[in-house]
């Protein structure tokens, strides 16, 4: 039978650059969305093995749900990879972040995460099969307006490392990819929130410089496809590596981290509101 690939988060992005690279290459891929027409508009870009599952990874029942579904595909031979993708972006000064957004934030990029993997173990042992966590250079790198998803991937950095040795003894690779600046919907969202009145008067420049630099993310960073083959490789590679830069400027603000923090802080500043 075929490499066994679950993938979370697969309606747009680099989740849906992922499925569709994996399901070229002959892998058997069940890909999560929230909604059943996502899923329909997949299935008419893949192949006949690309099955689409409803998954909320805020949803325990869903979870368990769609875990059931694999198992009764996979059987005895197990799953052979878990890719964790799906994510979310809160952006926004954190004096004004809504508490109840932070909280979703949180719920989507780290608890879900987890919440995901314990219940695919299972699955995976049967086949010491890999996780692979899509997180991002923002897991590194904070940058301002972006605090919350920044804290979910550096949470989701911590997660993985401890995942990694937690899981040696079985023989199941953990790897993380870290990807800079990525085309993907998920940026272009970010540009379009609408801000009160009041945040706008307090940091309206600067947000207008980092939604300027978010716009170029949204439409010229690196393509989903290039972050799908670093995840490909991830899957298949013996070893894999433990981490996976993706992109020039998850390149650039690794060695960013090096700096000085008020050095960093000013080039970052500068870069992207002008400050």
């Amino acid at each position: 039978m075929p490499r066994t690939v679950v993938i979370t988060g697969t309606s747009t992005g680099i989740g849906r650059a992922t499925a569709l690279d994996l399901d070229r290459r002959g892998f058997v891929v069940f890909a999560t969305v929230r909604r059943e027409e996502d899923g329909e508009r997949l299935r008419a870009d893949a192949s006949d093995r690309l099955r689409t599952l409803l998954l909320d990874v805020t949803d325990e029942a869903s979870i368990q749900r769609a875990a059931a579904e694999v198992d009764d595909a996979v059987g005895a031979q197990g799953l052979d990879g878990l890719v964790n993708n799906a994510g979310i972006a809160r952006p926004g000064p954190l004096e004004f972040l809504e508490l109840d957004d932070l909280r979703q934030q949180l719920e989507v990029n780290v608890t879900g995460q987890v919440a995901v993997t314990q219940t695919f173990l299972p699955l995976l042992r049967r086949a010491t099969g890999r996780i692979v966590n899509v997180g991002s250079i923002g897991g590194r790198s904070a940058l301002p307006f972006a605090g919350a998803y920044c804290a979910s991937k550096f949470a989701l950095e911590a997660l993985t490392d401890a995942l990694r040795m937690e899981l040696k003894a079985d023989g199941i690779a953990v790897a993380l990819i870290e990807p800079g600046s990525v085309a993907t919907p998920i940026w272009q969202k970010a540009v379009e929130t609408e801000l009160p009145e009041e945040v706008v008067a307090r940091y309206g420049a600067a947000i207008d410089g980092m939604k300027a630099a978010l716009g170029e993310t949204a439409t010229e960073g690196e393509s989903p496809e290039t972050v799908a083959r670093a995840i490909h490789h991830a899957l298949t590679a013996d070893p894999p590596k433990t981490r996976y830069l993706v992109g020039r400027m998850a390149y650039v603000r690794a060695a960013l981290q090096w700096l000085p923090d008020r050095w960093r802080d000013a080039l970052l500043l500068r870069r992207l509101t002008g400050g």
